[in-house]
């Protein structure tokens, strides 16, 4: 009769027969199972009478060797009990606390951002795992990945234009980006709506200086990138200079605008959006504090379940 439903004596015998590979035959198996050669090969007899017949190793003068059915199983058994040592791993971690640390990186000014719930979600981590050490480090963007790559974070919440194959994306919020002149700048006087692309191309750019979708905007539609950033606060810097136009996300301007220091190029045209993920490294395996937050970040930002996404997805220039 074929093996069915696994029962406590098919795994005991699963278990002698590794003990009889890894030993390398029946006799040396004796002493790392504590029973005797008889019993032993009684119990092989067993197993592959549960398996349907299937003869699993040769034995002899010639020495124990194993044949390509006894060579699957035994293979197939390495996995069932690693499943099982997993299984019993994360049955244990439900009755332990949440202790350790976390270490989490960010871009600059995200907290402005009414759409990025990252305080709520610290809220309810707080709630879940009280005992756990936080650190939040704040990092020009294209610091983030790397480091979190590297294990330096654990977590990294970074705009996504482009992607790893050593990292999950699990996108969180949107941020919207729009193009700000100081009044002093001379673009601040003429009809916006005029304005074309190809119009701003004379007129002197402040963009970030790496890989991301500001500087892929940028190359598209040709800008004079004359001032170069890591990071929002210096491009917001170069802009109230009156000598350079550049992008920020509307959140971040709303209080030069308020001051009338930075006014929006109110155009359809001069926009676009940018989804921000979190980011964890796909190996090894994300431990128990990561996966709590994770969860955390996602039901603050209004998802049920985890939605990652390895392909990069970006919105067009204009585009709302």
């Amino acid at each position: 009769m074929l093996l069915g439903q696994l029962s406590d004596i098919d795994v005991r015998l699963l278990r002698v027969f590794r003990q009889i590979v890894e030993s390398g035959g029946l006799s040396a198996a004796e002493l790392k199972l504590n029973i005797s050669r008889s019993v032993i090969s009684r119990h092989l007899k067993d197993l592959e009478i549960r398996l349907g017949g299937l003869h699993l190793c040769r034995r002899g003068r010639a020495g124990f060797t194993l044949t390509d059915e006894g060579r699957h199983v035994y293979n197939a058994i390495l996995r069932l009990q690693g499943a099982m040592d997993s299984f019993r791993s994360e049955v244990h971690e439900l009755h332990q606390k949440i202790t350790g640390t976390l270490v989490i990186a960010m871009g600059d000014h995200s907290v402005t951002n009414p759409v990025a719930h990252i305080s709520q979600a610290l809220q309810l981590f707080d709630l879940k795992a009280p005992k756990v050490t936080l650190q939040m480090h704040v990092q020009p963007l294209n610091a983030i990945e790397p480091l979190v790559m590297d294990g330096t974070y654990n977590i990294g919440i970074v705009p996504m234009h482009r992607h790893s194959s050593c990292l999950d994306y699990y996108p969180l919020f949107w941020e919207n980006m729009y193009l700000y002149c100081s009044p002093e700048h001379p673009i601040s006087v003429i009809k916006h709506a005029d304005l074309s692309w190809e119009d701003l191309q004379e007129y002197s750019y402040a963009g970030l200086g790496y890989h991301s979708p500001n500087m892929e905007i940028a190359d598209d539609v040709k800008l004079k990138r004359d001032a170069v950033s890591n990071d929002q606060e210096s491009i917001a810097t170069l802009i109230l200079s009156g000598c350079y136009i550049g992008f920020l996300p509307d959140h971040y301007a709303e209080s030069f605008v308020q001051k009338g220091q930075m006014q929006r190029v109110q155009s359809e045209l001069f926009q676009y959006k940018v989804e921000y993920s979190a980011i964890v490294r796909r190996a090894p395996k994300p431990s128990r504090i990561v996966k709590t937050m994770m969860q955390c970040l996602l039901e603050a930002h209004g998802f049920k379940e985890a939605r990652k996404t390895r392909a990069p997805r970006k919105k067009a220039v204009g585009e709302k």
